[in-house]
């Protein structure tokens, strides 16, 4: 009994740390899967703080995990890793039930789970932290109070400290399909074989007081002006085999609606810089004045490409400037602004404007004077 408690100290400890680490290698990620959760529920006063519960989510994992692992305090550990194991497995329930959420992000872009997946983990992981629940009293520290104390909070330091680096400076692995060496049109094409879902519309009417609801093949044979409409939905009638492009909807717009993606991906090399809106423009303005300045001196193309194209004409008018989706421009750009060295349409390079090497050193890299 003490070594089949003592593995699954260990399995739940580091499934904890690592789940707890990968999400933190990129707390943006796991923030914008919660507005995900929170817009399908409605809770639309939540959305403004769904860093501040990711970061503080993704630092009590790693925490718990070691606290797991060294036995401290496993009373008041594996309650709190039950409540949060419950929640867990209510929410990837609740994605698999719905359909709504393809994703549960519970190890982020890095090792993608669907939603049936992510449900069945959390139900085994439900039934190893019962089991510790109920072996708490017979877990004894690996570590004597003092040094086990000393151990969590370097745990807890370094994921904190990792979150912060990764919010100024883009995550130390970067996992989405933006990341440096990949194209872009590649990204975009659809993989082989892939089957994509068959949806249908759903309707909804009200007649005479009473609401009805039928597909798109099978309109009421009366149906008539006093039908009101109240709703249409898609709903998935065939599932896929889940195989879709990493990359779906990346374009590029001028100021006056023209696409103009393809245009600029034959353009040889040339810099995007990448700012979804201009909140703290103050911290980042003058740095990006140069930086754009240094490139157009040496005559290498670049473009400001944001979601506020508006604002962004007010601040920038030495720069060719290009819309883009603020969905999409999360993805591409976790950090604002984030620099990309294109070579058409693969990324060469891509960093941080908070990094003043790569700044200093970004227009001679796209011109192959200098090797990264």
């Amino acid at each position: 009994m003490k070594i089949l408690l003592l593995v699954i100290r260990w399995v739940v400890g580091l499934l904890f740390i690592f789940s707890g680490l990968v999400k933190a290698n990129d707390p943006l990620g796991l923030a914008y899967k919660m507005q995900e959760f929170f817009e399908v529920w409605g809770l639309h006063g939540l959305q403004d703080y769904t860093l501040w519960f990711s970061l503080l989510m993704n630092t009590f994992e790693v925490v718990a995990g070691v606290a797991v692992i060294v036995g401290w305090r496993m009373k008041l550990f594996s309650w709190l890793l039950l409540i949060l194991i419950v929640f867990f497995t209510f929410l990837t329930g609740y994605a698999v039930l719905s359909g709504k959420i393809k994703t549960c992000g519970c190890f982020g872009d890095c090792i993608p789970l669907t939603s049936e997946q992510s449900f069945i983990k959390d139900l085994i992981l439900l039934a190893l932290i019962i089991f510790l629940f109920l072996m708490r009293n017979k877990i004894q520290p690996a570590l004597n109070s003092k040094t086990a104390i000393k151990t969590l909070l370097f745990s807890l330091l370094a994921t904190a400290f990792l979150q912060y680096r990764d919010l100024k400076y883009l995550p130390v692995v970067d996992c989405l399909p933006y990341k440096k060496g990949n194209d872009i049109v590649q990204q975009m094409q659809v993989p082989a074989g892939a089957i994509p879902d068959s949806l249908t519309l759903n309707f909804v009417y009200k007649k005479n007081g009473k609401i009805i609801n039928f597909d798109q093949a099978h309109f009421p044979d009366d149906f008539d002006s006093t039908y009101e409409y109240i709703d249409r939905k898609d709903v998935v009638a065939k599932k896929g085999n889940g195989l879709v492009a990493p990359i779906a909807d990346f374009s590029l717009q001028t100021l006056s609606g023209a696409d103009t993606t393809r245009a600029i991906f034959q353009t040889d090399k040339y810099i995007l810089v990448m700012a979804r809106d201009f909140e703290n423009y103050d911290n980042w303005k003058d740095a990006i004045h140069a930086f754009i300045q240094d490139a157009q001196s040496k005559h290498v193309p670049i473009f400001l490409v944001t979601a506020d194209a508006n604002t962004a004409s007010e601040h920038f008018r030495n720069i060719e400037i290009l819309k883009c989706d603020a969905t999409v421009m999360k993805t591409a750009a976790r950090v604002k602004p984030t620099i990309l060295l294109m070579e058409r349409s693969k990324i060469k390079e891509k960093f941080s404007a908070n990094s003043q090497s790569m700044m200093q050193d970004a227009v001679e890299i796209i011109l192959g004077r200098k090797i990264n």
